[in-house]
């Protein structure tokens, strides 16, 4: 069969394609891209003279693929050619550039540059949108609140109200994150009504507000002691589904208390208690007062609690608050949605099904924390007694999960036979899970925990950047009651079992409150508490 491609009278290309059927097309991209830009046809010329008969037949089939053929392919490449030139053309339009340019100087914090490259800008007739007045809006927010008599923050606040003024003159449509800036700037003039009036306004243009745009008017009317504003700024909050943090409500608190509003404090501190999982208190905290349970002044003293969680100063004993099983079941998927966003989907979902025909477990061991536990070089050894340990007291006498990694359980101390036959024994019970090499093995413990709503062994604190991606609301909740932490003794390591109290600001049937602080936060130094009571 001869394919012939027609000559092209300005370049000396030739080129032929091949296919089997009438639905199957071969070429090279780059050869098409190029082809598409030199020369407006090309024709493909089947000969099938002399052919054989079952080739002659094939080549009068694939005839269809002349002109029309060719020239619907080079149209494609024409329409790519011309997509990549529209955003050639986009990346370098002098809005881009704008952009581009100013998103440097909030890198950098070069407001003087923003704006000279703003007044460049609208010399030039350069149309500015939303994302350019947001960073230039961003920039002339005061960088601090200590600087009220600085005579550049006034500069900067006016030029900044200025550029507000032109964006509306401008008719550019505001979104959130220019409502929050401008209130900013509202609240860095203490205008704390104005930056409450501009979180309104977000409504008639159709804006949720967030935390944080609330934030500049809360603060302004704290900080002002004008109580019943901020406590209208709350209710707008709680109207809008916008949750306060520890904060927004440790300044309600402080206001509340300096303006003796007892039903607020208390309101406070259940709502502190709900959200809030440890206090930073000073020595001389609490504060003096009527109402609540009791009479009298308050004594705040540090304390600690017995194992039991019995209070040391005043006897009470601390309660274990149940997790929802429902946030449990939507943990484990949020926490099996982000494992397959960073580890290979394959991988991870090989693991689940693994772990629904093996699990569940009463416990789920990190295998290399444990085994590099006070160690020089890593030790099968060491983790075989903490999983006897466990099997001892497992109400199953099952044994644990042992999550390690595929290098550890086929390289190094693995080869030794004592070892060989270790891990082969907790293969054989289902209860070895090696994870792929590239793989990070902490997605496959702690899912395997949260999954198994059972303990998790491991001195792993959990907070690296990959936990921060858990949230700081239910994760450190789950890990108060779920984590086993190894120390050693000696008879070699031992575990140290969850507390049977929740670590949480409590408020006891006779009215003390029991707040947690971060101070003694090891397995060396038992945690430190606030305790007040009054008689």
């Amino acid at each position: 069969m001869l394919l012939r491609v027609a000559s092209f009278p300005t370049k000396n290309v030739t080129s032929s394609f091949f296919c089997k059927s009438s639905n199957v097309l071969f070429v090279h991209s780059k050869r098409c891209i190029y082809l598409s830009r030199n020369y407006t046809s090309m024709t493909i010329i089947f000969n099938a003279q002399n052919l054989p008969k079952s080739l002659g037949s094939m080549a009068r089939k694939t005839t269809h693929f002349s002109t029309t053929s060719a020239e619907a392919l080079l149209q494609t490449s024409k329409n790519m050619g011309s997509r990549i030139s529209r955003k050639k053309a986009r990346r370098e339009s002098p809005e881009m550039i704008l952009r581009v340019k100013l998103d440097m100087c909030s890198k950098n914090g070069d407001l003087a540059e923003a704006l000279r490259l703003y007044n460049e800008a609208r010399a030039n007739s350069v149309q500015l949108n939303v994302h350019h007045y947001n960073v230039l809006l961003y920039l002339c927010s005061p960088k601090s609140d200590n600087s009220e008599d600085d005579e550049e923050d006034f500069v900067r606040l006016d030029k900044g109200f200025q550029i507000f003024k032109q964006m509306r003159i401008d008719k550019v449509e505001p979104n959130e994150a220019t409502f929050t800036n401008v209130s900013r700037l509202a609240a860095a003039k203490e205008d704390a009504k104005l930056a409450f009036d501009l979180v309104k306004q977000m409504k008639d243009h159709g804006i949720v507000p967030k935390l944080r745009s609330y934030g500049p008017a809360l603060f302004g009317f704290c900080k002002k002691g004008m109580a019943d504003e901020a406590y209208e700024v709350d209710s707008h909050m709680i109207d809008n589904g916008v949750l306060a943090e520890e904060t927004e409500l440790s300044a309600l608190l402080r206001i509340s208390s300096e303006v003796k509003r007892e039903g607020k404090v208390y309101e406070m501190m259940h709502r502190l208690r709900a959200t809030v999982r440890q206090g930073f208190w000073r020595e001389e905290g609490g504060w003096h007062g009527q109402g609540w349970l009791g009479k009298g002044t308050w004594t705040v003293v540090r304390t600690r609690m017995e194992e039991t969680g019995v209070c040391q100063s005043c006897g009470e004993k601390l309660v274990c608050i149940d997790i929802d099983p429902e946030e449990t079941e939507n943990f484990a998927k949020s926490l099996a949605k982000l494992a397959c966003e960073k580890e290979a989907r394959t991988n991870f979902a090989k693991f689940q099904e693994w772990l629904q025909r093996n699990g569940p477990f009463d416990a789920v061991v990190d295998g290399a924390n444990l085994g590099l536990a006070n160690q020089h070089t890593f030790s099968f050894p060491q983790i075989m007694r903490i999983v006897n340990q466990l099997r001892q007291i497992s109400p199953t006498k099952k044994f644990p999960l042992v999550v390690l990694h595929q290098s550890r359980v086929s390289g190094g101390p693995a080869q030794h036979p004592n070892n060989k036959k270790l891990l082969e024994t907790w293969k054989r019970a289902g209860a070895l899970y090696s994870t792929p090499q590239g793989s990070n093995d902490d997605w496959y413990w702690l899912y395997a925990a949260v999954s198994s709503k059972c303990l998790l062994v491991t001195n792993d604190e959990m907070r690296d950047h990959l936990f921060n991606l858990l949230g700081n609301s239910f994760f450190p909740r789950w890990k108060e009651k779920h984590q086993v932490r190894i120390k050693p003794s000696g008879n070699g390591l031992i575990l140290h079992m969850p507390p049977p109290y929740s670590l949480v600001i409590q408020e006891s049937e006779r009215g003390s409150w029991h707040i947690p602080t971060v101070t003694g936060d090891d397995l060396e130094t038992p945690r430190q508490w606030v305790c007040a009571t009054r008689t």
